[in-house]
């Protein structure tokens, strides 16, 4: 997966939308205002891409015991979060699969009210 492939993918989900918040280094992905993915632009320019993603927490220790490339989430909270190095340990099909919980977690935390202004979009 390549940094385009990451965006295109996370940009493409209903209610998404992208921003640096932060500085000009780290891109968010925000569904309905809450973020679910987010990742640093200089990482992928230097070969070593990694991306924040919310999780489950009893999945997460799942997911760090059977990928070494996957760590707890670095500046974020280590029991929600999750940092997927983009190398060829974890398939990009997971990766996929990863983004798509993240979003699926972040959406049923919404309120109801966005949830059904997510769903008439």
């Amino acid at each position: 997966m390549n940094i385009e492939q990451y965006r295109n993918y996370c940009i493409s989900k209903k209610g998404v939308t992208e921003h640096f918040p932060f500085d000009d280094d780290v891109l968010v992905f925000k569904v309905m205002g809450k973020m679910f993915a987010l990742s640093s632009v200089k990482k992928w320019e230097e070969g070593t891409p990694s991306v924040n993603l919310k999780c489950d927490p009893d999945r997460a220790l799942q997911l760090r015991a059977q990928y070494e490339s996957i760590q707890p989430g670095y500046h974020m909270n280590k029991n929600l979060w999750n940092t997927v190095s983009i190398n060829n340990e974890v398939p990009d099909e997971m990766i996929r699969e990863l983004i798509d919980h993240s979003y699926d977690l972040i959406v049923a935390s919404l309120t109801k009210k966005l949830q059904v202004e997510l769903a008439n979009l």
